[in-house]
């Protein structure tokens, strides 16, 4: 058995750290030199979109999936070697999120760059959903329920995207805007679950 709390606070680390270092990438691309006047800094920066869009869709799902994770509540405050496992691997991918982050805003046209990020994505929204169904005595509220569908979504959205990056790589990750019906998945989900 392994302390609840010292997993959490390993986790809160790990975030932190993988959320910072996904900005290290945000730096005018070599090719275009230095900036020498008001208009080549302007057109320097406009050259930074493709990386900022990933850094930006990173930075919200580690954000997103940090604020579930410290709402998904358990009534133990001991976790077995399982749960401790699942969430090592679960946090394995959390730091490659970084990583996967670089090569999709370097190689944005690329369907391995896209489906590389999609698979990253995919593999941390698989594993927190299997996470979390090896909790021990968890508080299973409306927010348990969102949480699983909204992995599911995620998870669905990623397969979506890596299929999408082989016919139409510069377009395949608008199939993670499907996250968005998450939510509303979520609450219809439990209107049927109340009325069976």
């Amino acid at each position: 058995m392994y302390p609840k709390n010292r997993l959490e606070a390993l986790t809160d680390g790990i975030f932190a750290v993988a959320m910072t270092l996904l900005v290290l990438d945000l730096r005018i691309p070599d090719e275009i030199g230095r900036p020498t006047d008001e208009a080549s800094l302007v057109h320097a920066l406009w050259a930074l979109t493709p990386k900022l869009i990933p850094y930006l869709l990173s930075f919200y799902l580690l954000g997103v999936s940090w604020l579930s994770l410290i709402k998904v509540r358990s009534r133990s405050e001991v976790v077995g070697a399982g749960y401790a496992r699942w969430c090592l691997l679960y946090l394995l991918f959390v730091t490659l999120l970084p990583f996967s982050t670089v090569v999709m805003g370097r190689f944005t046209a690329y369907a391995a760059a896209t489906a590389l990020y999609a698979a990253n994505i995919g593999l941390v929204a698989a594993t927190g959903f299997l996470l979390m169904s090896v909790l021990p005595d968890p508080v299973r509220d409306a927010h348990w329920l969102d949480r699983r569908v909204s992995l599911v979504v995620l998870f669905a959205s990623c397969v979506l995207t890596i299929v999408l990056s082989f016919i139409t790589p510069g377009n395949a990750l608008w199939a993670l805007a499907l996250n968005l019906a998450a939510g509303p998945t979520a609450r219809v989900y439990a209107l049927f679950a109340r009325a069976a």
